[in-house]
């Protein structure tokens, strides 16, 4: 008899064990399965942040866009009507529109969208400093322009002779009249890029040390 409650007691022990285990192992799988859902709930949490963040930046390209063409008079009104937690990117995307901007120009066309973009980023950026620095820009690109357009004329004086003597051979040839588009002469065309390009380096550092100083005075959480 004492060997069967022996047995017995044996056996009500082994089957506590594989309860408990058995138990130990759901609840660890439900604890799994919780810590699980609650990554996956701060990872949309995160996700949703992100996408609201990406579109502020989107939104801040477009409305640079529309400052450049003069569909936007107060980029600051445009940004107090954005939302706190989205003015960071907002600021974001109208900076990189922006600043992408200041070039060399080609023409007082450009200078003058690079006015209006230097105008732009003293808004977000603020202070005294940086509407200090573009003034002094717009003047250089001035310069530049009014340079340039000398520079294109003495180049065309000094590869004169040769089109000339191109468009004899060519009125020769065919037996008629022959007027050559300088910038149509692919010979023309090198020669004006070598000298425009020596012109262009010189003015260049102004945009560089523009940008430059741009990126360091610029900071979104302002």
């Amino acid at each position: 008899m004492q060997i069967k409650e022996r047995r017995l007691v044996k056996k009500q022990f082994l089957c506590y064990s594989l309860f408990y285990q058995d138990w130990n192992d759901t609840m660890g799988k439900i604890k799994s399965a919780l810590e699980i859902a609650l990554e996956r709930t701060e990872s949309v949490k995160g996700d949703r942040e992100s996408i609201g963040q990406f579109e502020a930046k989107q939104k801040g390209k477009k409305l640079a866009n529309r400052f450049l063409g003069g569909e936007v008079k107060s980029l600051s009104d445009e940004i107090a009507r954005e939302k706190k937690d989205g003015q960071v990117s907002l600021k974001q995307g109208l900076f990189d529109v922006l600043i992408s901007q200041i070039s060399l120009p080609a023409s007082k066309e450009e200078l003058e969208r690079i006015e209006i973009s230097c105008q732009g980023l003293q808004t977000i950026i603020g202070g005294k400093q940086f509407g200090d620095i573009s003034k002094q820009l717009v003047k250089i690109l001035n310069q530049f322009l009014e340079e340039a357009s000398m520079f294109e004329e003495t180049i065309k004086r000094q590869y004169g002779p040769k089109l000339r003597h191109k468009e004899e051979e060519l009125s020769r040839r065919f037996g008629r009249n022959v007027k050559l588009d300088p910038f149509q002469d692919p010979e023309f065309v090198t020669f004006f890029n070598q000298n425009m390009n020596a012109l262009r380096a010189n003015y260049q550092a102004a945009i560089d040390k523009t940008r430059e100083e741009a990126q360091r005075l610029f900071d979104p959480e302002k």
